[in-house]
């Protein structure tokens, strides 16, 4: 593989390379990586030196690059830094130690893994819930429990990678992303085909960052007789009067059969949980096997109760958040960026090649500013971007630093807008 395929290739290529042995294919991706930091383009695993904050230090290629302002985490109300959410986590250390040292089902089981349970479920006005240690088996492990060789899954093109993973044992059919006629369509050919059918949403779509309309998705599911899973992991502290996502907006809180979503974006911590029926959730506590075969979440994890608290007690944040969205949105819109339709914390800057995008990262950080280059497979290749996540506790000198990089940016390169690209790298 020469160099010119190394500047064409994605992630993509090194899943599976046939005629090669796993070192073999090692080396090749070793030589990938090689050729992008060559030229200064892997904005990949760069060290944080100071923690999730609106603002950082981060270490690339060896060179220190001081107060970047941060735009690449999802902590949208920060609480990852909150006094009182690190207080929580504190005295639950100091009260149970720092580990659960066994699975839910033989003694890992905490009465703080109880109240998490029961808080969450109560957020949402539901009855039961479960924890995950993590958010990405949150989604796979339950799909993979629930749906077999005699179930049908529905998919949006834009669903998180985990829900796919946990799709790889059934049947399933992907429809073009937030497309009711499609999903219709393919409703309507499988009725009474399977078991189970399963529609799978997303609630805020992490690349998109758009919404899920999910009063008409709901609609066709009773319609054809399907179920309905959505994973609102983006929604939670954004949407809705509350915060509550999703399902607020549309105030539809029973008509989702499963709910996901994590604590590591808004409520500032780790971890997944699973809402549903009493019943499901009694099934998925001893039949999914990534919760009852892990080690449950550690003590630290009850400092989530806090931040769920929060939701409520500190409404103010999700206003700054707003204010923070509108105002970073207008002012690249304003300079003729394409910024999709996002409706969320996620604001993506279209630039439609990959290339582009890594020479863009690469001047950010050296403007100040700290954000992702999203390309396929995350996205198709022609719907590359940059991906820039707002917290409420980003300051508005935060923000017109990030637009002043901006404008510095296209002043250089000429580069994406709104109805065209005019690229100098492709």
């Amino acid at each position: 593989m020469g160099k010119i395929a190394y500047e064409q290739a994605s992630f993509k290529d090194f899943e599976h390379m046939p005629g090669l042995n796993m070192y073999e294919t090692a080396q090749e991706f070793w030589n990938y990586v090689d050729d992008w930091e060559s030229r200064g383009h892997w904005n990949y695993r760069q060290e944080c030196v100071s923690g999730c904050k609106p603002v950082v230090d981060v270490i690339a290629k060896g060179k220190l690059y001081k107060d970047c302002v941060a735009l690449v985490f999802n902590d949208y109300w920060g609480l990852t830094q909150h006094p009182k959410v690190k207080a929580a986590a504190i005295a639950a250390i100091e009260q149970y130690g720092v580990g659960a040292a066994a699975s839910p089902a033989i003694g890992g089981h905490m009465t703080y893994h109880r109240l998490l349970e029961e808080r969450i479920a109560k957020f949402f006005y539901r009855d039961s819930a479960m924890l995950y240690t993590t958010g990405y088996t949150a989604n796979s492990a339950t799909m993979q429990a629930l749906l077999k060789m005699d179930a049908f899954a529905i998919v949006d093109m834009g669903v998180h990678a985990s829900m796919h993973e946990g799709l790889l044992t059934t049947n399933k059919k992907t429809f073009p992303h937030n497309d009711m006629e499609a999903l219709e369509r393919i409703l309507q050919q499988t009725q009474g085909k399977y078991i189970n059918r399963m529609v799978i949403i997303d609630g805020v779509y992490s690349q998109q960052a758009d919404i899920a309309p999910l009063d008409q998705i709901v609609k066709l599911c009773k319609q054809y007789g399907a179920y309905l899973a959505m994973d609102d992991a983006h929604g939670i502290g954004v949407i809705g009067e509350t915060g509550r996502g999703v399902l607020e907006l549309y105030n539809l809180y029973q008509e989702v059969d499963i709910i996901t979503g994590v604590f590591s974006k808004t409520f500032g911590h780790l971890g997944g949980y699973v809402i549903a029926s009493p019943e499901l959730i009694r099934y998925l506590q001893f039949q999914s096997r990534q919760h009852i075969f892990s080690v449950t979440a550690t003590p630290a994890s009850a400092c989530i109760l806090k931040s769920i608290d929060l939701i409520d007690e500190e409404p103010f944040w999700k206003d700054r958040l707003w204010e923070n969205i509108n105002y970073l949105k207008k002012g690249l819109d304003t300079m003729g960026f394409d910024t999709g339709n996002t409706q969320s914390a996620i604001i993506p800057v279209m630039t439609g090649s990959p290339n582009l995008n890594a020479e863009i990262c690469r001047l950010l950080l050296e403007a100040g500013v700290y954000a992702n280059q999203i390309g396929y497979p995350a996205v198709p290749r022609k719907n590359a971007r940059i991906r820039m996540s707002v917290m409420a506790t980003h300051t508005r000198e935060d923000m017109d630093n990030v637009l002043s990089a901006w404008e510095w940016i296209e002043s250089k390169m000429k580069i994406a807008k709104k109805y065209g690209y005019q690229t100098q790298i492709d």
